[in-house]
């Protein structure tokens, strides 16, 4: 051996590689930051998605009460109406008032020309459809109530104008107005109701169609308070006058079919105690237009 040559190096035992763990560590694989051991998985996107349309219908807290109470308001105001409509049909037969309200702007124009000027109508029969009587639209002699509601209502109106023009308006004035009209309104109503029980007549005249004959008379009333308004003492009595003897005319020859005789209604002379009786009636009902026209009307314009 050599002395000068360096010692030989000693080779320690050689390293073996790190063995295979018998646990694969996966904390750190997915986690995201800031996550702990034992920390919950984060949600996947299925289940996001899903959570969220699950949750979407719901909207703000409280608001899965709304269709709830909303369909139990609809059930409980469409069983108030139905019952409302069950104790009111008792005494007013809704289906029937209807009837007097089906009109149009042909019949309105048309009407209104019938109790203005009535001289020249010569068809006064009301037409029937299987032994009913057609709508107030289709047969100007039908009667209405549209047409007397909205002259009452006008009237009304009319007279408080008629009033304030004077320095007489008043709330109570005017409520001491209406309610005197329909007063006499219902009284008049009432009395030929009275009238043809005691006479006996054997008339289809329902008490609404009677209501609608006498509420024909405000149209002539409101024609002659516009004139008193704009001509004066003069007109008005020109124009009432005028109306008086429209509504005159028309209330005869519209209840003489519905009063009389068959015979008697087309102008055959009829005699008897019970037709004359019936016509006596007719004569009263239509000369009682004028007077109420003439009542309800003079005292407002001064």
């Amino acid at each position: 051996m050599d002395p000068a040559a360096p010692p030989p190096k000693r080779r320690g035992p050689a390293r073996l590689a790190d063995p295979r763990p018998l646990f694969e560590d996966t904390s750190a694989a997915g986690a995201s930051p800031g996550r702990g051991f034992g920390a919950p998985p984060p949600p996947s996107a299925s289940s996001a998605s899903s959570s969220s349309s699950s949750s979407a219908p719901f909207g703000p807290p409280g608001a899965f009460l709304a269709e709830p109470v909303s369909s139990l308001a609809a059930a409980y105001g469409s069983s108030l109406a139905s019952h409302v409509e069950g104790n009111l049909g008792r005494w007013v037969p809704v289906s029937r008032l209807k009837y007097y309200f089906a009109v149009d702007t042909v019949y309105v124009g048309r009407k209104l020309r019938l109790l203005v000027f009535p001289f020249g109508h010569t068809d006064w029969q009301v037409r029937y459809q299987q032994d009913t009587p057609v709508a107030p639209r289709f047969d100007v002699n039908a009667p209405d109530l549209y047409i007397p509601a909205m002259a009452f209502l006008t009237y009304i109106l009319l007279a408080g104008l008629a009033l304030g023009t004077q320095n007489r308006f008043s709330p109570d004035s005017l409520g001491l107005v209406a309610s005197s009209a329909l007063a006499w309104l219902l009284l008049e109503v009432l009395s030929v109701l009275l009238s043809l029980y005691l006479v006996t007549v054997s008339t289809d005249l329902t008490p609404i169609d009677l209501l609608a004959f006498a509420g024909y008379k405000y149209v002539g009333m409101i024609v002659g308070l516009l004139a008193g308004l704009l001509l004066g003492r003069l007109g008005y009595y020109a124009a009432l006058s005028w109306c008086c003897l429209s509504i005159f005319i028309f209330m005869i020859r519209t209840l003489r079919l519905k009063l009389l005789s068959e015979a008697a209604a087309e102008g055959v002379l009829v005699r008897g105690a019970k037709n004359q009786l019936r016509m006596y009636l007719t004569m009263a009902i239509a000369a009682a237009q004028p007077l109420f026209m003439y009542w309800l009307t003079f005292h407002l314009l001064r």
